[in-house]
């Protein structure tokens, strides 16, 4: 089995010594991403939808970097720190996985690297 290191120079770039993506045995996994602005290298600004909306445009770029879409997304992964805030992320997070949502863990967490409030990781199926 093949395994392919998934790199995408229009997504935030790692906060540490991963891979943004890993293509392999027909799925893409890519690793807790967070609303960082790639330009900055900053978690952007505007709150926890921001921060969502972000995560997504970086989750995006790594699954095409990979030839995938969000719409092959079987399952993910969100870690927040705030639950209190999950209707909010939940609000923008729908609006990425309008049909058939892939399986779901949210988990609440004391802290995330590069201060985000959300991080979010996605495997994707391409069957490939």
């Amino acid at each position: 089995m093949a395994i392919e290191v998934i790199q995408d120079l229009g997504s935030a770039a790692p906060v540490g010594p991963y891979s943004q993506g890993i293509k392999a045995g027909g799925f893409v996994f890519v690793a807790g991403e967070k609303g960082i602005d790639p330009d900055t290298g900053k978690i952007v600004d505007g709150g926890i939808q921001a921060e969502t909306k972000q995560t997504f445009a970086n989750i995006e770029g790594i699954l095409l970097a990979a030839g995938a879409t969000l719409e092959q997304v079987v399952a993910t992964t969100v870690h927040m720190v705030n639950l209190e805030e999950f209707q909010q992320m939940n609000e923008v997070y729908s609006e990425f996985f309008k049909n058939n949502p892939p399986g779901r863990t949210t988990v609440g967490v004391t802290s995330l690297p590069a201060g985000a409030n959300v991080e979010i990781t996605v495997t994707a199926y391409t069957g490939d």
